[in-house]
C-alpha cells in the first residue's frame, strides 16, 4: 500500500483504532510505531492460539520491556483479550496498547470490557484530499473513492469491485452475522439507492422483498462493520415541522458506486450527485474525527421540503453546507440555505458546487468543491478551508 502521511495524530497513551478494512490502519501503525510488538488476529495461527487461551497474551507482553508498544490487530475477533489487556494496564504500567478493529459488533454487545475508559477511541477514515495532495483528482475519486487499499492498487476498479465481496465473505459469512447471504447481498445493492437520501426503512424492505425487522438488522450490521453511517436531523430550536428519518450514507463514495446497480435507464446525475454528497460527507466526518472537535454532523429537512445537506454544530460554530453537482448556481439552488438562514441567522452558509469561481449570492458563499476539500485540514479551522 502506498504510504502517504495521514492527518490522524498518535495519542500518547493506549487507544482503540477503528475503521473499515482497507482504510490504512495497519499501514499507518507500521509507519508511526515501527518497533511495536504486533499480534495479528487475521493470521489463523495467532487467532487459534489466543482464542483458545487468551491468557497467552500476558506471556507475550511480559516477555518484552515495559515501555514497548503492543498492537493487537482486529481485536474484535477475540474480545476476551480485552480482559487480559485491562489487567496488564492495571498491574504492569508502561505498555502502550493499540487495539485496532474493523467491526464494532462484538465490542458493542454482550458487555465487552472496553478498558473502563483507560484507552482513547480513535477512527481511521478514507483518504482526505489534503492527505492525497497532488494525487487527488476529483473526477477520479468520485469514480473510485478514497479507500487507501483501492487508491494504491495496481487495478483500482477490480479492487473496488471486490471490496463488497470481501465483507460478505470474510465478515458476514465467516462470523455468521447474516444467515441468508443472498438476501444480504441484495440489501447491499438496494441500499445503494438510499445513499445520500432520507432513509425509509419500510420502503427499503419492500425493495428487498423482506421484513422491516430484517432490514433494520441489516442496517445495524452495516454500521457495526463501519461500512455506513446515518445523519440525524438537526432539531435545535426548531420552529418548523421537520422530518424524523435520518439520511443514509455508505462510508466511501467509491464503495457506494460499486454497490449501486446502474443501467441504461439511470441518468448520470442520479449517481454523480449522491457520490459527490457522499464525498463531502466523508471529508467532514474525517475532519471532525481527526481534529478532536466536539461538533456533530447533521442534516436539516422540513416537512415542506426545504433541505440542507449538512449542518455542523458545536464549538466551531453553526455551519450549513449544500452540495451541488453542477457548474452553475441558480436561484432555486439557494432555497434550502436561505430557509435555514432565516431560522438560524448566526449560521455560516456555504454552497459547494462544480464551478470555478467564488461567489456570494443572497449572503451565501458559493465555493468550488475541489479547493474546499483540498483545504480541509484537521489542524486548522473551517475558516481556513473556505479561504
Amino acid at each position: 500500500m502506498t504510504t502517504l502521511p495521514r492527518f490522524l495524530t498518535l495519542p500518547t497513551g493506549s487507544f482503540f483504532l477503528f475503521g473499515p478494512r482497507g482504510t490504512g490502519k495497519t499501514t499507518w501503525l507500521r509507519s508511526v510505531l515501527p518497533d511495536a510488538v504486533v499480534v495479528d488476529l487475521l493470521k489463523p495461527e495467532e487467532y487459534r492460539q489466543l482464542s483458545a487461551r487468551p491468557e497467552r497474551l500476558r506471556e507475550r507482553v511480559l516477555g518484552v520491556p515495559p515501555d514497548t508498544d503492543v498492537v493487537i490487530d482486529e481485536v474484535q475477533r477475540v474480545p476476551e483479550l480485552l480482559n487480559v489487556v485491562h489487567d496488564l494496564m492495571e498491574s504492569h504500567g508502561g505498555y502502550r496498547f493499540v487495539l485496532t478493529g474493523s467491526s464494532a459488533r462484538k465490542l458493542r454487545r454482550g458487555g465487552v470490557n472496553l478498558l473502563a475508559g483507560r484507552a482513547l477511541m480513535r477512527s481511521m477514515h478514507p483518504f482526505m484530499a489534503g492527505e492525497m495532495a497532488d494525487a487527488f483528482d476529483l473526477d477520479t475519486v468520485l469514480q473510485r473513492g478514497a479507500v487507501p487499499t483501492v487508491v494504491s492498487s495496481r487495478d483500482p476498479p477490480s479492487t473496488l469491485a471486490a471490496y463488497a465481496a470481501l465483507y460478505v465473505e470474510q465478515e458476514v459469512r465467516a462470523e455468521g452475522l447474516a444467515r441468508d447471504i443472498g438476501s444480504f447481498s441484495r440489501f447491499l445493492e438496494a441500499a445503494g439507492f438510499s445513499h445520500a437520501a432520507t432513509l425509509n426503512v419500510s420502503e427499503l424492505a419492500r425493495e428487498c422483498e423482506t421484513s422491516r425487522s430484517t432490514v433494520t438488522g441489516y442496517l445495524e450490521l452495516l454500521e457495526d462493520l463501519l461500512l455506513s453511517f446515518r445523519l440525524p436531523v438537526f432539531t435545535r430550536r426548531a420552529k418548523r415541522r421537520l422530518v424524523a428519518h435520518p439520511r443514509f450514507f455508505y462510508f466511501d463514495c467509491g464503495v457506494f458506486r460499486s454497490l449501486r446497480p446502474a443501467g441504461p435507464f439511470d441518468r448520470p446525475s442520479e449517481i454523480d450527485g449522491p457520490a459527490l454528497e457522499g464525498l463531502v460527507a466523508q471529508h467532514l466526518r474525517a475532519w471532525l474525527a481527526y481534529s478532536g472537535s466536539d461538533a456533530k454532523l447533521h442534516y436539516w429537512r422540513t416537512r415542506g421540503g426545504s433541505e440542507v445537506d449538512f449542518v455542523l454544530y458545536g464549538t466551531p460554530g453553526l455551519w450549513a453546507f449544500d452540495v451541488m453537482n453542477a457548474d452553475r448556481v441558480r436561484p432555486a439552488d439557494l432555497r434550502g440555505l436561505t430557509a435555514f438562514g432565516d431560522e438560524y441567522p448566526e449560521t455560516r452558509r456555504i454552497l459547494l458546487y462544480r464551478g470555478e469561481h467564488r461567489l456570494v449570492r443572497r449572503g451565501i458563499l458559493c465555493l468550488p468543491v475541489e479547493p474546499f476539500l483540498r483545504g480541509l485540514n484537521p489542524a486548522q479551522g473551517l475558516e481556513d478551508a473556505i479561504g
